[in-house]
């Protein structure tokens, strides 16, 4: 049985320091161009930079997305963008058209090049092209049932790699070739500036009676005939490691550094449980269920690992997500607490109960509003999440603060319990509620 990858995706270098930080073996990011998440923050060149260093010096790869079907005129930027990568050293491109492959192959020879699903990898004969042409590993089409990655891992190259999305939102075009977005917006998904239109609400309108819209399926709420499950398959771990399933992908490159700790920590821990003692997998399987879901999602779904979805797999009268915990920031570096305000702020190493009278300062970059008070909680990259209460809250120059309601504004925070730098900081929202 091979060992498999967790692959997480990253938006940006906090996302991909907390994948890191959070049990990722590599991550997945793009640079502000070429790739097909062009509303991501993504990356610019000197964060590139950093992340690779980050990541390698804590033994995870980087891969970096330049996965657009090209056009003309983009294929002289491809050849000067590769040239930029080629000094940045990432241990692999994630490619899709055959001409930016032939690019990469030509100037940064010494990176893997990945082929993305976006390249339709639905059968073996397509995998051993690929391989032929120079691929280390192909990412599996969405379409594809477990008993088909078997097949391609028994008639594959034992040295080619199978990358298979396990966990995430589900496209509901082809192998994510959407024409949808191209014909209502003018903005090409193909090219990485996909509008999401298969989560719009839809209608019939009878030619005879225009301006009449009439539901496909009544409901007070609308209909939503494109609009899939996520992705999960958490329970299922033992039968995408006997698939011989080389990297176990998580789709996500516009999500929160909180989502992204959630699921690489879930997925971390179900993976190394699982290989370690089937039995102990088992056990822990209600701890899966609930943490998975404490991140942004839009029920579960299997996808088509056992044969093809059906209507149960669609969300038929809502778009939202469903929403249990909000991010409200990461722990920064506590060294720099008595750094700031002429050490207004003193930091304590050792973080538990001889503290909780006094409390421990930290700096965090806010993310959502929080209050001097409130019962939050801080999330752990072993697995625990600690219930702690904000004591106090101070900006940059030392001043009192009640509440942080400015995002990205950078703080200090008091908390009765100890925390240490990449721990994220969520508050618990009320069971099920949603948001866009």
């Amino acid at each position: 049985m091979r060992y498999p990858e967790l692959l997480i995706p990253a938006s940006c270098l906090e996302v991909l320091k907390t994948a890191v930080m959070f049990g990722a073996d590599a991550v997945y990011i793009g640079g502000e161009v070429y790739g097909l998440r062009a509303k991501a923050k993504n990356f610019t060149m000197p964060q590139m930079a950093e992340g690779i260093a980050f990541a390698h010096a804590h033994g995870v790869k980087v891969y970096v997305t330049a996965n657009i079907l090209a056009h003309n005129r983009d294929l002289e930027g491809i050849e000067r963008y590769f040239q930029e990568l080629k000094e940045l050293r990432p241990d692999a491109l994630i490619i899709a058209d055959p001409g930016v492959f032939q690019i990469a192959k030509r100037i940064c020879p010494e990176i893997e090049r990945h082929i993305s699903t976006q390249a339709n990898n639905t059968n073996y004969e397509t995998c051993r092209f690929w391989w032929e042409l120079g691929a280390k590993r192909i990412v599996t089409a969405r379409e594809l049932s477990l008993a088909e990655i078997r097949e391609l891992r028994e008639k594959l190259p034992p040295r080619m790699e199978i990358e298979t999305f396990v966990h995430g939102a589900m496209c509901i075009s082809y192998s994510g070739r959407c024409l949808l977005s191209n014909y209502f917006t003018g903005r090409d998904a193909n090219q990485g500036a996909c509008t999401h239109p298969c989560r719009w609400k839809y209608a019939v309108v009878e030619e005879t009676r225009p301006g009449e819209y009439l539901p496909i399926e009544e409901n007070e709420r609308g209909t939503y005939i494109f609009n899939s499950k996520d992705l999960c398959m958490i329970e299922h771990i033992p039968d995408l490691l006997e698939a011989g399933i080389d990297s176990f992908k998580i789709e996500g490159r516009m999500k929160t550094a909180l989502y992204v700790a959630t699921v690489a920590r879930t997925y971390r821990k179900a993976i190394d449980d699982c290989l370690r003692d089937p039995a102990l997998y088992e056990r822990n399987l209600p701890w899966y269920r609930e943490q998975i879901s404490n991140c942004t999602y839009r029920q579960f779904t299997t996808g088509f690992f056992y044969g093809k979805p059906d209507h149960e797999s669609q969300i038929y009268d809502s778009n939202t997500y469903i929403k249990e915990y909000t991010y409200l920031g990461m722990i920064g570096d506590s060294s720099k607490a008595d750094r700031m305000s002429g050490g207004a702020f003193p930091a304590k190493e050792d973080a538990c109960e001889a503290h909780r009278d006094t409390g421990n300062w930290y700096p965090i970059e806010q993310r959502n509003k929080f209050s001097v008070g409130e019962i939050i909680e801080v999330m752990k990259p072993d697995g625990r999440n600690i219930q702690t209460r904000v004591l106090d809250i101070r900006d940059e120059s030392g001043a009192p603060m009640e509440s942080a309601p400015h995002p990205q504004q950078k703080l200090m925070v008091r908390l009765e319990c100890g925390a240490e730098q990449y721990d994220i900081l969520r508050r618990a929202e009320e069971p099920h509620t949603s948001a866009k």
